[in-house]
């Protein structure tokens, strides 16, 4: 697949060949599901425990009559009516790691890069020098490009600082490295944005 690569200045950087194998893949909306409820529920961050009356450490004596005392009748202290008792139905630890397949994992980032591609929304820059890492430059070369409303740029293995410094106060632009491209991240932004740096980063890492 042959793409036409851009400058930020909107000029024209030459083509770019795409490989088929992971940019021309056609989509499945259930292998995408799968791994994007895959990210989200790995994410999640449990509750910390509490004791219940049988993990707290306190004597189990009776401490009074059974009979007698005039008052209720407490087999011991651990009880949670009690300061320094257990709690009764406290928040328990829980295990969000849940398992999805390498190649469902893989099979899904490849799916997510090809729906973008095949929908028109993907846009390959040939880099992301911006001068003096403005956000007002930044802004009228988007004007340009076409973004869309929302915009996930991936960079290759570092990611550019004055590209960085003049997007981040820009709500529409999320910018990554190549190492983090997810499903996730490219599903849920509308154009996807491609360095040639990242595109090597990509192929080679699915080929590795």
């Amino acid at each position: 697949m042959k793409v036409k690569v851009q400058t930020l200045d909107a000029g024209k950087g030459g083509d770019i060949e795409l490989n088929d194998e992971i940019f021309a893949v056609e989509p499945r909306a259930d292998i995408l599901h799968r791994v994007v409820t895959w990210q989200l529920e790995k994410r999640r961050g449990t509750a910390r425990g509490a004791r219940e009356r049988s993990e707290v450490a306190r004597t189990g004596k009776k401490f009074g009559r059974q009979k007698g005392g005039g008052t209720a009748r407490h087999g011991d202290r651990r009880a949670p009516i009690f300061i320094g008792g257990g709690k009764a139905h406290g928040p328990r630890v829980r295990d969000f790691n849940p398992a999805l397949n390498k190649k469902i994992r893989v099979l899904g980032l490849k799916m997510a890069l090809s729906a973008k591609a095949k929908d028109g929304n993907l846009i390959v820059v040939d880099n992301l020098d911006v001068a003096e890492g403005k956000t007002k430059t930044l802004q009228a070369q988007l004007g340009k490009l076409g973004f869309g409303k929302t915009a996930l740029v991936i960079d290759g293995d570092a990611l550019n600082v004055g590209f960085a410094r003049a997007s981040s106060n820009l709500e529409t632009i999320d910018l990554l490295p190549a190492a983090g491209a997810n499903v996730y991240d490219i599903m849920r932004h509308e154009t996807l944005v491609l360095t040639r740096a990242a595109v090597e980063k990509l192929e080679a890492r699915f080929n590795g």
